[in-house]
């Protein structure tokens, strides 16, 4: 298994509430309208002030997207196939691209 885990910061005009329903309404329709859906696709919203975060200042994203292929070449398939002028123009649209950021996650799981 892939899987990769993308950091995104909504735009600064936006309302937390704005930015998911354009990401949830918008975005992954356009996404998936170009590219096979992943193993797994999944937006995690940060929920800000809730009283069990330990926030930090330094802290600048609103979402984590998980994504996970069977392998490698999954991925880097869809990330061609996603490579195309109208996704970066909609992503403009909601996101401060220049604080996007994306890693590759080896998962560790505990059984019951």
């Amino acid at each position: 298994m892939f899987k990769v885990f993308a950091y995104l910061t909504k735009r600064a005009d936006l309302s937390r509430e704005e930015f998911i329903d354009y990401y949830e309404n918008h975005h992954v329709p356009l996404v998936l309208s170009h590219a096979p859906l992943p193993r797994v696709y999944k937006r995690n919203y940060l929920s800000r002030g809730d009283a069990a975060n330990l926030e930090s200042p330094a802290i600048e994203f609103d979402v984590v997207t998980e994504t996970v292929w069977d392998d490698r070449s999954g991925f880097e398939n869809w990330i061609s196939s996603l490579g195309i002028p109208a996704i970066a123009e909609d992503e403009a649209r909601f996101l401060d691209r220049s604080k996007t950021t994306a890693y590759v996650i080896e998962e560790g799981v505990s059984a019951p």
